[in-house]
C-alpha cells in the first residue's frame, strides 16, 4: 500500500538524499519491487532493498511503498537515504587509448582488454572514463563530478573491442537514442567451447541476476525477472573442441552472449564467471590438458571482441561502420587450436 506523498524536490531539506531514480521500461512485466531492484541494482540484495522498502527508502510516483509493491511500466522509482551517496570525483589519468575515430561529436576507441569503461565499485581509477578525462580535460562534458561523461553504452573489462564515447551533450542523447531504440548494430566474435547443433540461431531469453550469485547473471526463460534479451549467432569455423562464432546483439544486456552461450551449452572460452575456465569438452589425456592449460595462459579472459559497431552519426546523419581486427591473444589461441586439430587430424 502507498504512503503519503513525499515531496523530493525539498527531501534534502529534509534529512535525505537520493540515491537511484529509475523509470520503469514500457515493455516491463509486473513484477515486485524487490525482485526488480535486485535485478537493476549492483551489489544489492532482495534483502537490503526489504529493509529500505520497510524504512520507507523507496518511492514510487513519489510515495513509499513496501516490498512487494507490484512495478508497473512508466512507474518512476526513487531510493532515499539520510546520507549522500558517495561522489565519485574523476581524476583525469594518461592512460594510452587506442582512437580509431574522432571528429567534434564523438570518438570510437579499440578498447584493450582489462581496462574497465567506467568507476564503480572497487574501481574507481584506471578506467576508460579516467583515460577520456585526461584526453578530453578542456571539455565540458568530461567534468569530474560525472562518473559516466559521453558513455551511450558500455563493454566487459576483459572483453575488447568497438565503444563509441559523445563529445557533447547533442552527440551523447542522439547516439544513447540509438542504442535504446535498437538501431545501432553490434556484431561481436568469440571463441565457445564445443559447436552448437544449429550453426546459426537466435538465443531468446530473459537476463538477471543470478538469485544464489549476485555477480552474474543468468537467463530466465518464465519472463517474469530480468530484461528481454535476444541474441543471434552464426558459426564461423569448428575447431574440435571450441568453435569461433560471430554474434549480432539486438538487445544490449550486461554479459548477454556471455550468459545466452552459457544457456545454450556452449560458454566462453576461459570464461571464469560462467564456467568456460574448465576443460568442458575434449580428451582425458595429460597432453590435450597441457595443450589447453597453455591456452588459458595465453588467453588470460574470455574469448570476446567487439568487432563491429556501425551507427548514424549524430549531427550530419552518415552511417558509419567500424570494423577491428581480432586481438592477438585471441589470434594466437584460434591459431593454436588450428594446428592441434590438423595435428590431430
Amino acid at each position: 500500500m502507498q504512503e503519503k506523498p513525499v515531496d523530493f524536490d525539498e527531501s534534502e531539506e529534509n534529512g535525505l538524499w537520493e540515491h537511484y531514480r529509475i523509470e520503469v521500461d514500457p515493455g516491463q512485466s509486473v513484477i515486485r519491487i524487490d525482485k526488480y531492484l535486485a535485478n537493476r541494482i549492483d551489489n544489492a540484495s532482495r534483502s537490503r532493498i526489504q529493509a529500505a522498502a520497510d524504512a520507507g527508502n523507496i518511492l514510487v510516483n513519489k510515495c513509499s511503498v513496501k516490498s512487494n509493491y507490484k512495478v508497473k511500466p512508466g512507474d518512476e522509482i526513487q531510493i532515499v537515504m539520510d546520507f549522500p551517496r558517495r561522489e565519485i570525483e574523476i581524476v583525469p589519468e594518461e592512460i594510452p587509448l587506442n582512437i580509431v575515430f574522432e571528429d567534434d561529436q564523438l570518438v570510437v576507441i579499440n578498447k584493450q582488454p582489462g581496462l574497465v569503461v567506467h568507476p564503480g565499485h572497487g574501481n574507481y581509477t584506471g578506467t576508460l572514463v579516467n583515460a577520456l578525462a585526461y584526453y578530453y580535460r578542456d571539455l565540458p562534458l568530461f567534468n569530474s563530478k560525472d562518473p559516466r561523461p559521453g558513455l551511450v553504452h558500455r563493454i566487459d573489462k576483459e572483453t575488447s573491442g568497438l565503444l563509441v564515447v559523445a563529445k557533447t551533450e547533442l552527440a551523447k542523447n542522439r547516439l544513447a537514442g540509438q542504442f535504446y531504440n535498437k538501431t545501432s548494430k553490434r556484431k561481436y566474435q568469440a571463441l565457445i567451447w564445443g559447436a552448437p547443433k544449429e550453426k546459426s540461431g537466435t538465443i531468446t531469453g530473459n537476463i538477471g541476476r543470478s538469485y544464489s550469485n549476485r555477480q552474474v547473471f543468468t537467463v530466465f526463460p518464465d519472463g517474469e525477472y530480468g530484461k528481454h534479451a535476444v541474441t543471434h549467432y552464426n558459426v564461423l569455423e569448428e575447431l574440435g573442441y571450441v568453435s569461433l562464432i560471430e554474434c549480432q546483439l539486438e538487445t544490449g544486456r550486461t554479459h548477454q552472449i556471455r550468459v545466452h552461450m552459457k544457456y545454450l551449452g556452449h560458454p566462453l572460452f576461459n570464461d571464469s564467471n560462467y564456467g568456460g575456465d574448465q576443460i568442458l569438452r575434449g580428451t582425458t589425456f595429460t597432453k590435450y590438458k597441457q595443450f589447453v592449460q597453455n591456452c588459458f595462459k595465453i588467453l588470460p579472459r574470455q574469448a570476446l571482441h567487439a568487432k563491429l559497431l556501425g551507427f548514424k552519426h549524430p549531427t550530419i546523419g552518415k552511417e558509419m561502420i567500424f570494423d577491428s581486427d581480432l586481438p592477438d591473444d585471441m589470434l594466437d589461441v584460434i591459431e593454436k587450436w588450428r594446428n592441434y586439430i590438423g595435428n590431430r587430424g
